[in-house]
């Protein structure tokens, strides 16, 4: 009898629904990416959230202050929210920071952040950026 119970506890174990562990890439849109960040925004390296409209519209008239907004930057807050990340300022060209992937969790989402191209003998300053949007959420958005 121990033996069919032990059974049959572990074949409730094993058959349990693992849809909890299970995770999803997000494919984001493009928004920006690059090294010549026009704005006096935060001049520390540092990840952002935008997820209201009159946030994001300040901050891109700031951004593109004397270049015409990319059509990608018109956001609809109803449906998406943006994330931005930005390097420190650099003293050469040729850095950037890049959002490698975003992954959606039971709990979280995560998104792996890292600096793939570290500078070349371009003398001018820069502040790498990447600016993507994704579909509206409410969960906690992790960085990695």
């Amino acid at each position: 009898m121990k033996t069919i119970i032990l059974i049959f506890s572990i074949f409730l174990v094993t058959s349990c629904d693992n849809s909890q562990f299970q995770s999803t890439e997000i494919t984001p849109v493009l928004i920006s990416k690059g090294e010549m960040f026009n704005g006096n925004y935060n001049p520390t390296k540092h990840n952002k959230i935008f997820d209201n409209s009159t946030e994001w519209n300040y901050f891109i008239t700031d951004v593109w202050a004397i270049a015409t907004i990319p059509n990608e930057a018109i956001v609809n807050f109803d449906q998406h929210i943006v994330i931005a990340t930005f390097d420190k300022p650099r003293s050469t060209g040729g850095h950037s920071i890049d959002i490698i992937s975003i992954t959606e969790n039971s709990n979280n989402i995560v998104v792996i952040v890292e600096k793939l191209n570290n500078g070349d003998l371009t003398q001018i300053p820069t502040r790498p950026y990447h600016f993507v949007k994704i579909p509206k959420t409410t969960k906690e958005i992790v960085f990695e």
